[in-house]
């Protein structure tokens, strides 16, 4: 279900990406200029879908989304070294290379989505949530069950 729902903000979000691109092209922009532009329009639009749809469990907020701006940040110069390569040295066009290159970069987008995003999931057998330090499982404690203080003798150890 995840997976499907990431394919289609991804589809959402390269599609826009590629209007920005194909339409920046169509009026004399650059590559570069338009990717710029581009980064920075899908960044936000990707985040927000992300994080309300794809992984409606996931933290929201400014380090969340710096990580996944950073996330996003590293396909600039993956994306702009697959334009050079189509573009600059195999002169395939713009409308045709910046969607081949979306393509190559879906893989790396989603491993790295789930990441920044960091979403909350619940074991399947003990109900555990993971811990967000330190990503490994803890119990989860029945409404209202409350932890004894350290050294507790009615606590066993």
């Amino acid at each position: 279900m995840v997976l499907a729902l990431y394919l289609a903000v991804g589809i959402a979000c390269a599609l826009l990406h590629n209007i920005i691109m194909i339409a920046a092209d169509a009026v004399g922009m650059h590559y570069a200029a338009s990717s710029i532009v581009s980064l920075v329009v899908v960044t936000a639009f990707g985040y927000g879908l992300h994080s309300r749809w794809t992984y409606p469990g996931a933290e929201r907020g400014r380090e969340s989304f710096s990580r996944y701006a950073v996330i996003v940040s590293a396909n600039f110069p993956l994306s702009l070294a697959g334009l050079f390569v189509f573009v600059d040295v195999f002169a395939v066009p713009v409308p045709i290379a910046a969607p081949v290159v979306t393509v190559i970069l879906f893989a790396f987008n989603y491993v790295a989505n789930r990441w920044a995003l960091r979403v909350k999931r619940r074991s399947k057998t003990t109900g555990a949530k993971p811990s967000t330090v330190t990503g490994q499982l803890r119990e989860a404690k029945p409404e209202g069950e409350r932890r004894a203080p350290c050294g507790d003798s009615s606590e066993s150890q």
